[in-house]
């Protein structure tokens, strides 16, 4: 089985297009009638939906692998517990699983993208979700001990109260483009127009 494009996708860190390549040529396989199976990237390919979070079709991934690739390979395991994390919004968990191994190389690139984006998803969600939010709370939803979390919202904008270990969340500036409608400027013209003769 050739996994040329997904080793290009790798290399230049095209994270977003991993779960597609996989997709892609696993059903190129079964339409071949190649066996893959046993030579198969799970964990690339889990990650690759996890990074585009597509925990469906990674469900989905998990029940069709036999038993006894899912028994020969802790790392499939491993990845997969961070999915069953994913799934029941366990955020603390995710980060925990995502350092509970010593990964391999070829996965260690796209495992760091995605905590990356994890952690950017959550801290969105918690500016979208709350004016006021415990240390606690926001060093769960993004995997960082207390002190870490401080300094991470603070260089945001945050402020924190110490007194009540309670952060003040900074709403990010919404910015809206005017969009200039062709029949709107069209009837300016012709008003202008108007005025002038």
């Amino acid at each position: 089985m050739d996994f040329g494009r997904l080793t290009e996708a790798l290399a230049s860190k095209s994270y977003d297009k991993i779960a597609d390549i996989c997709d892609d040529l696993m059903l190129q396989a079964a339409a071949e009638g190649i066996a893959y199976k046993d030579e198969w990237p799970y964990a690339i390919h889990f990650l690759g939906y996890f990074y585009v979070d597509d925990i469906n079709s990674a469900r989905f991934l998990w029940k069709a692998i036999p038993s006894t690739i899912k028994e020969n390979r802790p790392e499939l395991v491993a990845v997969w517990k961070i999915g069953q994390k994913l799934w029941t919004r366990d955020h603390r968990g995710v980060y925990e699983a995502i350092h509970e191994l010593d990964w391999c190389q070829e996965v260690q690139g796209l495992l760091a993208a995605f905590s990356d984006l994890y952690r950017r998803r959550m801290f969105q969600l918690l500016v979208s979700a709350y004016s006021t939010i415990s240390v606690h709370d926001t060093a769960q939803f993004l995997g960082m001990n207390e002190e870490e979390a401080k300094v991470y919202v603070t260089q945001q904008g945050w402020i924190v109260d110490l007194a009540s270990q309670m952060f003040t969340v900074k709403k990010q500036e919404v910015v809206s483009e005017q969009k200039l409608d062709s029949s709107k400027l069209q009837r300016l013209t012709e008003y202008v127009f108007h005025l002038e003769h």
